[in-house]
């Protein structure tokens, strides 16, 4: 099946996921809590109906009497509403249907579901969560067959196969298929980041990015590898590096046959066949394939080191290089030489390793033409070279 263009590719890399995932934490509660409104309405307005419905073997009626009937049952509809809601206005049939609705202002959620804890207002949105535990998914796509648990959830999906987009940025053009990404889309715009570390004050666009932030302070890699036993910060690394367990690579180069089981390495990887690199810096012109890759260059002309060892105080201009560089407080050696077991805290370090047991040797003197395994004998080796001719003279 091809693959559907994500919306949101303009998004830092950081948080780009996160839009792509429609069913975020702060989606879900909106639709739940939507979904539980429309609930209300909908049995106000099935009571209003049954109350009025036209018994069975009744006579039809004319236009105008049909007309008459119609005003008196507005009126009637008006004067039953006699439950008005004090905060919004709203009002209802029931005095039990108030009550419901009066939980969203209270914010009181008298369902919690037993497995997670989380908790719903209503009865019948505890029973539609719970299908996210049993795994029942009773929607489904007539064209493509996946399955869905919310029937909202399955009309949102078949924008894909209509292409429509109904909501529309009205600063660049760009449309959607959810409210709910056009509402994130527009922090773009606003540069709006609701979201805020408590610890260290950094604002977020997304509610997700905040959460994968505050992993950083907590070190906490909370999503498990089965297999192998690794640990991950985030869902998404886990769900790439499982892939190398299960021999998957979705996303293929068209141009050379190459595969990736991560689809912006892919798109990074077609970089080198079209030779594009369209972030330029303006400091001294150079140009890198991405957004993240350009910010990481700019450090060098401004001299940040956003990444600080929290234990030594060492600061980084790269992440990466703290979590190396954290190795030699933790003790972690995650490369390990499979023919003698012997371990080390940096892959470049296991391949010079290797070549003892290969016999590689790619270093070579240009005055003897001797071989070295790594550069730093090779350099040794050149002192003795430049000791010679200083004795000679």
């Amino acid at each position: 099946m091809a693959f559907i263009k994500e919306e949101s590719e303009d998004v830092k890399i950081e948080e780009t996921f996160r839009v792509k995932q429609e069913d975020t934490e702060e989606q879900t509660d909106l639709v739940v809590l939507k979904e539980e409104s429309q609930e209300l309405n909908q049995k106000e307005d099935k009571n209003q109906y049954e109350k009025h419905d036209f018994m069975p073997g009744e006579k039809s009626l004319s236009c105008s009497h049909s007309e008459k009937t119609t005003r008196k049952r507005a009126k009637m509809t008006t004067e039953r509403c006699n439950f008005t809601c004090q905060q919004c206005g709203k009002s209802f049939f029931h005095q039990r249907n108030l009550t419901v609705h009066m939980r969203i202002h209270t914010g009181e959620k008298p369902y919690t579901c037993q497995h997670c804890g989380r908790s719903f207002i209503q009865k019948g949105s505890l029973k539609v969560h719970m299908r996210v535990h049993t795994g029942e998914c009773p929607f489904t796509c007539q064209q493509c067959g996946k399955s869905f648990s919310r029937n909202g959830n399955l009309k949102v999906h078949m924008r894909i196969h209509t292409r429509e987009s109904p909501f529309t940025c009205q600063q660049c053009g760009k449309c959607f298929t959810q409210k709910g990404s056009l509402k994130v889309h527009m922090r773009i715009h606003t540069g709006e980041t609701p979201f805020t570390c408590q610890q260290c004050g950094k604002s977020f666009k997304h509610k997700g990015a905040l959460n994968d932030h505050r992993n950083t302070h907590t070190r906490e890699k909370p999503f498990v590898c089965v297999q192998c036993g690794k640990t991950f910060k985030f869902t998404r690394a886990l769900n790439e590096h499982t892939r190398i367990h299960s021999k998957e690579n979705c996303f293929i180069c068209h141009q050379c046959g190459s595969s990736f089981t991560d689809k912006k390495h892919l798109k990074n990887h077609v970089k080198n066949h079209i030779g594009e690199k369209p972030f330029m810096c303006h400091e001294c012109g150079k140009n890198c394939e991405n957004k993240g890759n350009l910010e990481a260059h700019r450090r060098v002309h401004t001299g940040e080191k956003p990444f600080t060892c929290l234990q030594c105080g060492k600061c980084f201009t790269l992440k990466g290089n703290l979590n190396i560089h954290l190795r030699l407080h933790t003790g972690e050696k995650p490369f390990s030489c499979l023919q003698c077991g012997k371990s080390f805290a940096l892959k470049g370090n296991l391949e010079v390793h290797m070549r003892l047991h290969t016999g590689e040797r790619p270093y070579k003197c240009l005055q003897c033409e001797k071989r070295f395994t790594n550069n730093k004998d090779l350099k040794g080796h050149s002192q003795t070279h430049s000791e010679q001719k200083t004795t000679m003279f």
